[in-house]
């Protein structure tokens, strides 16, 4: 008799939990940009870690969660430090910007991850590399530009725009984290520990920088924790059990989430440079990323 073909593993499922995780993390973003508009962006940061990591510590340890091995553990400590630099730089940045560039902006994560394998991976630069270097500064510059009237450089839009973009060479780092982390470790893990590490992190500051939180903040920070917590268990699902050419062009769409969420909240309109600029980043990042590259999650907002 002859055997029956492998039954090819269903797409629609990641898929579909990505683009949720998307919107997930999106939301969180505008909570996080209220939350730190209200009470800073330490507080809004120390609080949501906080709430997620006590959401997400019982749920660990109910699914039959153990204290992670060494090689696990390691990985989890880097990358809830890296983590940490990349959210602090990441939310003071949005403050001072709307969400739509914002998250633009973020999406030259991967072009850095090109450039930051060559020197510590010692990787060849290949010619696209170079082409994609050039067309996502060329989509940086557009956006900068756009900003850069009087009334935006004196609301701090140039700072603005500067902690994006150390935030998005952090992050860089943290896409490589992220692959080796999910190989490690389940998503309930992945997510109660990195906030559990940012908390930690964090409240070596607290003497000097903690203060006592509006009632309105603490509820914003409760919402992000909630939908940080899910977000990162519902993407580290995903990117699990699909290739990153599958997902790859998912983690586009919360530009489309952050717009929105951007106008609704906060009345921030999408400019003609934002989207120009917008533009040739993504046109970089499909000159530079090869179909088999590693697994990456690009958007800025997993943090």
């Amino acid at each position: 008799m002859a055997e029956n073909p492998p039954v090819a593993h269903s797409l629609a499922m990641p898929l579909l939990v990505a683009s949720f995780g998307i919107a997930l993390y999106s939301v969180m973003d505008a909570a996080m940009k209220r939350a730190s508009l209200e009470g800073g962006v330490y507080m809004a940061l120390l609080l949501r870690n906080g709430f997620s990591t006590a959401l997400m510590a019982p749920a660990w340890r109910l699914s039959g969660g153990r204290w992670p091995q060494s090689p696990a553990l390691r990985v989890h400590i880097l990358r809830g430090l890296v983590s940490t630099v990349t959210a602090v730089s990441f939310f003071w940045g949005l403050v001072r910007m709307p969400m739509a560039e914002a998250i633009a902006l973020s999406f030259i994560a991967p072009l850095i991850a090109l450039w930051l394998a060559a020197v510590v991976l010692r990787e060849k630069v290949r010619w696209p590399a170079v082409v994609a270097a050039l067309l996502g500064l060329a989509g940086v510059a557009v956006i900068a530009l756009g900003r850069m009237d009087a009334h935006q450089v004196a609301g701090g839009a140039g700072w603005g725009i500067m902690a994006i973009l150390i935030s998005a060479t952090f992050y860089a780092w943290n896409l490589i984290l992220q692959s080796q982390q999910a190989q490690l470790s389940g998503p309930v893990e992945v997510a109660m520990f990195q906030s559990l590490v940012m908390v930690v992190t964090l409240s070596v500051l607290a003497p000097w920088l903690a203060v006592w939180p509006h009632a309105s903040t603490l509820g914003w920070t409760a919402l992000a924790g909630v939908l940080a917590s899910s977000a990162l268990a519902t993407m580290s699902w995903a990117w699990g059990r699909a290739e990153a050419q599958v997902l790859l062009p998912i983690e586009y769409t919360a530009f489309v989430w952050a717009a929105l969420a951007g106008w609704l909240m906060f009345s921030e309109p999408v400019t003609l440079p934002t989207l120009g600029g917008l533009a040739l980043i993504l046109i970089g990042c499909r000159v530079g990323i090869r179909p088999a590259a590693p697994v990456m999650h690009i958007e800025q907002t997993g943090v």
